[in-house]
């Protein structure tokens, strides 16, 4: 795991003071709420529908038990108890006093976290796949090259202040746990001709009010030449991206309106440009000495099988029902993956009291080398975790209510704020995901349906990514009412789609109805084995909507 340097000490020191400064000055009455905005946007600040929000910064959703803890505390001391994880592997905290936040900043500087980037326009938190280091096939660990474009873009002064917010996202493999395709830019993981990691450069991806696919614009880019790529594409954008329309200003229309073609011809140009100068080369030291810091933990020479977990899961179904969901294969042999689910059945998704972020600290610090993921369908993973002692971990899941088998299936959904909390929300969206979680409360009837990702958004922004979802649903305002538009087919990883609109919304009174019509559709059918996603593909939209407007 990545540990602050004595220039990543620094800055975050120096920005807390400086921005304890900006905030006495605000309270003080000096500076009015709109020349405030820009310096607590600097600093992770939101104003949302009722209160200040502070998004916490967590590179590629990797943390140790110890800043695990620490989050807990903050919940604890500054907010209402619970925080909430982000479909950007952060933790946003929903209800701190402006006159804390300095102090709370201090908090997580002394366990080596901040909220520098987080919002603004400039780079944001660069996010990976939650089983870098982990998966089965993986071509190289994603989170050294995250962590090398983290230190990289950090207060770069050349892009402070972009046309608009912009996201990086890296996986390790062609398997897309990342979305990397729905990226400002994605990178994928590739073998160079030479053997060594590569990378594939996805650009132009993004959800929100148009939502685009990104284009490959760069292919098998070596390590020495990533940094002076990344560079250039970012150059071209800051240079012509739109600054007169904020509606447009995202590189996805840039990239639409120039096509992908002369995009790239821009970026190569720049990109050759930069290489005759000499500078931003990637030296092999520094890739090694990143590396380093990622190297895999101390783990043991074991079997693969493990006699206790299949005892385990024989004797008890409720065990054995988490594992089926939430476990997934570990590259070493008597290790697997176990993931965390936050979406209990009438809970908020992506939320975790002060005292399950206490256990979950916990459990990682005894059963996966110190060591949690957060992923960006808000929940968390321990990515190295004997087989013979998921039993163990479960048990401590389960008590702190932690332990919902539901990964992936239809109750596992994506879910932003909406109404309840965001000011440029048109409906809620916590409710809907509530209504129809219970709705399919059942977890016999889960398994039968499948893997079938639900994600639901509030607003066109598409902060709960409903655009990819298998099942998108789209909170509109029709008059002071809230309707839910349904979208099918979308999907976020390598064979990546946007979903497509039915029909007519409809009511909060409708939405858990017009679901429940739409699965019994597929099962109805779908071939044996078959998923959502594929029958989908396989019959297209017709079928559903017919069913679902037949009364309508």
């Amino acid at each position: 795991m990545y540990r602050y340097d004595e220039f990543d000490h620094t800055l975050v020191k120096e920005r807390v003071a400086q921005f304890r400064g900006q905030v006495e000055r605000r309270l003080a009455g000096e500076i009015t709420e709109d020349q405030f905005k820009p310096l607590r946007l600097m600093n992770g600040v939101y104003l949302q529908l009722h209160a200040y929000m502070l998004r916490v910064a967590v590179p590629y959703g990797t943390l140790s038990g110890t800043q695990m803890h620490m989050l807990a505390d903050i919940a604890t001391k500054y907010d209402k108890g619970y925080g909430h994880f982000t479909t950007r592997q952060n933790i946003q905290y929903n209800w701190p006093a402006l006159s804390d936040i300095p102090a709370l900043l201090e908090d997580l500087a002394s366990v080596e976290m901040h909220a520098i980037q987080t919002s603004g326009n400039c780079i944001r938190n660069v996010t990976s796949d939650q089983y870098a280091g982990a998966a089965a096939g993986e071509i190289d660990d994603p989170r050294i090259w995250s962590e090398i474009i983290r230190q990289w873009s950090t207060f770069h002064p050349e892009f402070t202040f972009l046309p608009r917010k912009f996201k990086f996202a890296v996986c390790g493999m062609h398997e897309d746990r990342a979305a990397i395709r729905f990226h400002d830019i994605g990178i994928e993981v590739v073998k160079g001709k030479d053997g060594a990691p590569a990378f594939d450069i996805y650009v132009g991806g993004g959800q929100g009010r148009t939502p685009m696919i990104g284009h490959l614009i760069g292919e098998a880019i070596s390590a020495t030449d990533l940094i002076a790529y990344l560079e250039s594409i970012m150059r071209v954008y800051n240079m012509n991206g739109r600054r007169d329309n904020l509606y447009k200003a995202r590189i996805k229309i840039l990239v639409h309106a120039l096509g992908a073609e002369e995009m790239k011809r821009q970026v190569e140009e720049e990109f050759a440009h930069v290489k005759e100068k000499g500078v931003v080369t990637l030296p092999d030291e520094e890739i090694a000495r990143i590396r380093a810091y990622f190297a895999a933990p101390a783990y043991e020479t074991l079997p693969d099988a493990s006699t206790a977990l299949n005892e385990a899961m024989a004797d008890n179904k409720k065990f054995a029902d988490w594992v089926k969901t939430n476990v997934a294969e570990h590259k070493t042999p008597g290790y697997a993956i176990a993931n965390v689910s936050l979406k209990p059945v009438g809970g908020v998704a992506g939320d975790a009291s002060d005292d399950q972020m206490h256990v979950m600290a916990d459990l990682a610090i005894k059963y996966s080398f110190d060591e949690l993921r957060v992923t960006h369908e808000q929940n968390i993973v321990l990515a190295h975790v004997k087989k013979d002692d998921l039993f163990a971990l479960w048990q401590g899941l389960e008590a702190a209510a932690l332990g919902t088998p539901n990964l992936a299936l239809i109750t596992d959904h994506i879910v932003c704020p909406g109404l309840d909390y965001c000011a440029l929300a048109n409906a809620r969206s916590i409710p809907i995901s509530q209504e129809i979680a219970e709705r399919f409360n059942d977890l016999d009837r889960q398994h039968n349906i499948g893997e079938l990702k639900v994600k639901i958004s509030g607003c066109i922004n598409a902060c709960g990514h409903h655009h990819v979802g298998h099942i998108g649903i789209l909170g509109v305002d029709k008059k002071g009412t809230e309707f839910y538009q349904i979208s099918l087919g979308g999907s976020a990883d390598e064979n990546a789609s946007v979903g497509d609109i039915l029909g007519p919304a409809f009511t909060e009174d409708e939405i858990a109805d017009a679901i429940e019509t739409i699965v019994e559709t597929y099962v109805g059918i779908r071939n044996d084995g078959e998923k959502f996603i594929e029958t989908y593909r396989r019959v297209g939209k017709d079928p559903f909507k017919e069913k679902l407007y037949a009364t309508h």
